[in-house]
């Protein structure tokens, strides 16, 4: 989608779009047109459920004599709440009104709107990149689609007294949204087309370009590194593993690099201990984590981002082949460490645990964060609102839910102790994968995969309730793969790590 911020719109034949508040507290641009309509949308506001609320829209054709399509009202909320995620919600929004209309064009009037510590610039891009993110479909298999069943909007103008910072600001946004939107592509995708060979071909041809190292090691590589449970993992598939290491040197060259690791499980039928087939479709995002390890390397480099970054993906496929393997079974990880797989389901920590202790032997990092799609029982814990952070250390964590906070992927920290190390005891190995009950499911996998990071500074997501949403709709994401984690790992980068 074009977008563009400009003093003046350039068109008539537009949609115009405006902007109220909570208790009907018109944006300046919004009290002109109404006076320009005698009163036209005071009286819309008064004879609809209209609150100014985010998400609150009223659609009005324009009258014959203002020379424009239509009118879109649009809540902004209050205008003291107005904050990064609140104004990219808005934009979301903004866009959610406009695709059900045949309109190609449309223009939001800001004019000097600024409030809080965000600048006129900052409230324009803001709400720009939220109508970009809102906008991204995959619909490529679709062959039979009717014209009118698209949206028809390509073409987006901010009207704002600051349009130069505006431009300026979108810049950064509008990587982050690339990133984004590379994470809920290949998160969407079926397994027949990305698997672990395809997947790290995909990542090489994504990211190379942008001046990002890859490098992909094969399931030989693996075997002589000792990655035994990661390659126990795939054993039983016909598509072989891989491992996936991206650099990104955008800082000082003695700069220690910053690291994410990501579960790739490019499909899960659970292998041996299969899954009920209802709704085992839906595994092909198994691999969400590893997603959006990808995508925030496309929009750190994208964004030119100065900071040394490290990104690992395990890629499998676990398949309940003839050579898969079976609970009861011993596996021997890249540390050394033995683990009785009583579950082969509980398959993400198993590869994780050969990433994660990899990424800390080989670069040293100043921390590692993973995310994986890796507990059904951190729905239950949390729902989708929010994702599970497990750590090792406070300042980490908290800097985490500082940017949680402001990029709208919400996090919620969870306990880990000694105690819960214990249920991870084996009788005949060094630990087990999963624990004898189905108590502290979310925590115990935590637990599992913090002796796998060495004391290095740690943090895992359970991102298995925020990757894929189907239940409710977000305001900057169709439903589905949601991309969720690349805002949110990105804005803790531009705001601890970068030179």
């Amino acid at each position: 989608m074009n977008i563009q911020f400009l003093k003046e719109a350039e068109n008539t034949d537009v949609a115009i779009v405006v902007g109220v508040f909570e208790d009907n507290e018109m944006t300046a641009a919004a009290q002109f047109l109404n006076d320009t309509t005698h009163g036209l949308l005071k009286t819309a506001i008064e004879t609809n459920r209209f609150k100014g609320k985010v998400g609150d829209c009223i659609s009005l054709i324009a009258p014959n004599d203002l020379k424009v399509r239509r009118i879109i009202l649009v809540g902004f909320g209050q205008r003291k709440n107005l904050s990064h995620k609140g104004l990219q919600d808005i934009g979301g929004h903004i866009y959610a009104a406009l695709a059900t209309t045949p309109d190609k064009e449309a223009v939001l009037h800001l004019g000097d709107l600024s409030a809080n510590s965000l600048g006129k610039g900052d409230i324009a891009a803001l709400i720009a990149s939220g109508i970009l993110m809102r906008s991204w479909r995959f619909d490529k298999y679709m062959t039979k689609q009717k014209a009118e069943d698209l949206p028809q909007l390509d073409s987006f103008s901010v009207i704002t007294e600051d349009p130069e910072s505006a431009t300026e600001a979108f810049k950064p946004l509008r990587a982050v949204a690339e990133g984004v939107f590379l994470c809920r592509e290949v998160a969407t995708e079926p397994c027949n087309i990305i698997y672990p060979e395809t997947y790290a071909d995909k990542i090489k041809s994504e990211l190379k370009p942008l001046d990002v190292d890859v490098e992909i090691l094969n399931e030989k590589d693996m075997k002589k590194l000792g990655m035994g449970c990661l390659l126990g993992v795939g054993q039983g598939s016909a598509k072989e593993s891989r491992l996936v290491v991206m650099q990104w040197k955008g800082g000082p060259s003695d700069q220690q690099p910053v690291a994410f690791i990501g579960k790739g499980v490019t499909f899960d039928t659970g292998g041996i201990s299969l899954k009920p087939g209802l709704n085992m479709h839906d595994m092909k995002y198994d691999m969400a984590g590893s997603a959006t390890v990808v995508g925030l390397m496309k929009a750190l480099a994208l964004r030119k981002a100065k900071v040394n970054v490290v990104a690992v993906v395990g890629l499998v496929e676990n398949m309940p082949g003839g050579n898969a393997i079976r609970p009861g079974d011993v596996l021997t990880s890249m540390s050394g460490q033995t683990v009785e797989v009583l579950n082969t389901d509980a398959e993400g920590r198993l590869v994780l645990c050969d990433a994660l202790w990899y990424t800390q032997d080989r670069f040293k990092p100043q921390f590692m964060i993973n995310l994986a799609t890796l507990t059904g029982a951190i729905l239950i814990a949390l729902g989708d609102l929010h994702a599970g952070l497990f750590s090792n250390n406070d300042e980490l964590s908290e800097r985490l839910k500082e940017a949680a906070d402001k990029s709208g992927d919400p996090v919620w920290r969870l306990p880990m102790s000694e105690d819960y190390n214990k249920l991870l005891k084996s009788p005949i190995a060094d630990m087990q994968n999963i624990s004898n009950g189905r108590m502290a499911g979310s925590i115990t996998a935590a637990q599992f995969l913090e002796r796998y990071v060495n004391d290095v500074p740690w943090a895992h997501i359970d991102i298995a309730g925020m990757a894929w949403i189907d239940g409710r709709q977000l305001p900057t994401a169709p439903k589905g793969a949601t991309g969720f984690g690349v805002r949110l790992l990105d804005r803790l980068v531009q705001d601890h790590y970068e030179a």
